[in-house]
């Protein structure tokens, strides 16, 4: 795989480039924050229900069991959001589809904060996740768009830092503000941060067109290339390993590593900074070499993972490799995105918004299989192992998407 030619972001295709005269310095960084800043508030509500699960069963009435399918709920919203919004608004102007995305992200947020029964909530929280796998599609869209082609990658990777930093900062806050507070200000919080998102990125996003030329049938047809199906099955399998680790990481903690409840927060925090660093790594690997970052990133998960659950019972050693997940899957994730730009053809949009979609099904199969392993008796290092496992099959099917790369080099 090393020997192929890679894939950089200065082979994307032409049409990123909106024609824009360049940005000066300070307002680039301000449009790049704006659009960083709905990532934030993205990531804070998707992960801040977890946090306040116990609070939320209590308010409408039901167990905490139930009130776990308010979290799959939103998943199946980004699933059915992502490719539904982005082949249908390709042709939108940009910056108007962003402001359109985060006003239903908002409407999504201030439904959960007054839903009075369960029923309403659920519906409010799939309603919530419609638009976060087309939002961030969009914004790397614009991202991208506002710099030069050697900067891609670094463009993309700080809108990515947004959700990536709503783990460091934005759902410990909202978690802390909804159990002082109760649960329902956490998402008042959220529909604050949606509003300021949109004021500022109609302050300081610049205006960029849409596709004219696109249509749902251009868009799905995306799906008719193999190089985006095996990129998204990467993601599916790949990303999955992470998620078999992470849903069981506070019994890991407590159970094996033998460290106090107390220290599961800290753990958390390690691994939020890690990925926000992991994250701006990834962003300068994608400008070097989209492809061959993607193969190292999955490498790393796997082997990082193995060496987790050898390690788990050591809190130093379990830290570093937590520290070292967070980090690669970080990269993983901003090359992923970068790569399904590169092979989407003219259904870019398209292709970016899948991205979040297959990452949300990543959450529900390594989470299921972690739980598969826990249940036959083998332990709370077991989802690590099965992490393992979907990374290898990750590389595997990066294997033949490499040699499809070899036959066809310009199809990705």
């Amino acid at each position: 795989m090393s020997s192929s030619p890679p894939v950089t972001s200065a082979t994307t295709p032409a049409r990123l480039d909106s024609g824009l005269a360049p940005l000066p310095t300070a307002r680039l960084v301000l449009a790049i924050g704006s659009l960083a800043l709905g990532g934030f508030a993205f990531g804070t509500t998707e992960f801040v229900t977890m946090g306040l699960l116990p609070d939320i069963a209590a308010g409408v009435g039901i167990d905490i069991p139930t009130a776990g399918h308010l979290i799959s709920a939103y998943a199946l919203g980004v699933v059915v959001g992502a490719p539904t919004i982005a082949a249908l608004g390709a042709r939108l102007p940009r910056r108007a589809l962003l402001v359109g995305l985060m006003a239903a992200f908002l409407a999504g947020n201030v439904l959960t904060a007054i839903a009075p029964a369960y029923g309403s909530l659920l519906l409010a929280r799939f309603v919530a996740g419609l638009p976060h796998g087309a939002y961030f599609g969009v914004a790397s869209l614009v991202a991208a768009a506002l710099v030069t082609p050697d900067r891609r990658g670094r463009a993309v990777s700080s809108v990515m830092i947004g959700l990536a930093a709503a783990n460091l900062a934005g759902v410990p806050a909202a978690t802390w503000l909804g159990q002082t507070a109760g649960w329902r200000a956490a998402f008042w919080a959220v529909v604050g941060l949606a509003a300021l998102s949109i004021v500022s990125m109609v302050a300081v996003v610049p205006g960029t067109p849409g596709n004219p030329d696109a249509g749902v049938r251009q868009e799905l047809g995306a799906l008719r290339r193999p190089q985006v199906l095996l990129t998204l099955l990467v993601g599916m399998i790949g990303f999955g390993g992470m998620f078999a680790m992470y849903t069981y990481i506070a019994p890991l903690v407590t159970d094996v590593t033998g460290l106090s409840a107390g220290s599961v927060p800290l753990v958390l925090l390690v691994f939020g900074l890690a990925g926000v660093l992991g994250t701006a790594l990834g962003g300068r690997l994608a400008d070097i070499a989209v492809f061959r970052s993607l193969v190292g990133a999955l490498v790393a998960v796997g082997v990082l993972l193995a060496v987790l659950a050898l390690v788990a019972e050591h809190p130093v050693a379990l830290v570093a490799a937590v520290f070292g997940v967070s980090m690669a899957t970080s990269v993983l994730v901003v090359n992923l995105q970068m790569r399904l730009m590169e092979v989407a053809g003219d259904a870019q949009m398209f292709g970016a918004a899948l991205n979040h979609a297959s990452l949300n099904l990543a959450n529900a199969l390594g989470a299921w299989l972690g739980g598969l392993v826990i249940a036959a008796g083998l332990g709370y290092t077991a989802p690590s192992l099965v992490g393992t496992g979907l990374a290898a099959v990750g590389l595997g099917v990066l294997a033949v998407s490499a040699v499809l790369r070899r036959r066809d080099p310009a199809d990705g």
